[in-house]
């Protein structure tokens, strides 16, 4: 199969799972996820599946990268937080909608081999940080979207508070592996709203920074 014949083969499993916004669906074929994947696993990078990569952690399936930048519904003056860097394909995809995108992880492993990239395709509106994302960014607060790519069992508090009025967070939210709910948290005048996504399974949100 060439790489047209993938690209649309891709493209249409996105639209099958219920991705409709045509600005999510422009980012998610401008950004290769090729790039993102290595080693045995190159080959399977248009597939709608999650895969390994280092430090025992995931990229995610594209359906649910897609899905989940969806309902975040970036807006081109945003300012996003992003918790979870891992391979760096969720930043690259958020990087076409938004304004600026921070991502944290807690893997300088990680967060190095996708800062590569991004200079590599010239994604010069993300910047990377190894840190524990569990507090997020307090300096650069506050953000009108927020989005976890690990679970947690509850959203937590310092990420609710880094989130600007009229702003959503979008993330898994679940006490097991097994069991995990996308929720998307909207930031109004009078409170929070919660709406129920669709079931998800991430790995979850750890505390604490690792020296690799």
């Amino acid at each position: 199969m060439d790489k047209a014949e993938q690209k649309m083969r891709f493209l249409y499993a996105l639209r099958s799972k219920g991705v409709t916004d045509t600005r999510v669906l422009a980012a998610m074929e401008s950004i290769d996820r090729g790039l993102f994947v290595r080693g045995i696993f190159a080959d399977r990078a248009y597939e709608d599946v999650p895969l390994p990569i280092a430090c025992g952690q995931t990229i995610s399936q594209p359906s649910v990268v897609a899905l989940m930048t969806q309902a975040l519904e970036v807006s081109p003056r945003d300012k996003v937080l992003e918790v979870g860097t891992g391979s760096g394909y969720q930043a690259a995809i958020l990087s076409q909608l938004a304004r600026r995108v921070y991502t944290v992880d807690r893997h300088k492993r990680l967060v190095r081999e996708a800062d590569a990239v991004f200079k590599a395709l010239d994604l010069a509106n993300i910047t990377a940080f190894a840190a524990d994302g569990s507090f997020g960014l307090p300096d650069q607060a506050p953000f009108d979207r927020i989005i976890l790519t690990a679970a947690a069992e509850d959203p937590p508090g310092p990420l609710l508070a880094q989130l600007r009025i009229g702003g959503i967070m979008v993330l898994p939210v679940g006490q097991s592996d097994a069991v995990q709910s996308l929720i998307k948290v909207t930031r109004g005048e009078s409170g929070l709203e919660y709406e129920e996504l669709r079931p998800v399974r991430f790995v979850p949100l750890v505390e604490g920074l690792v020296q690799d």
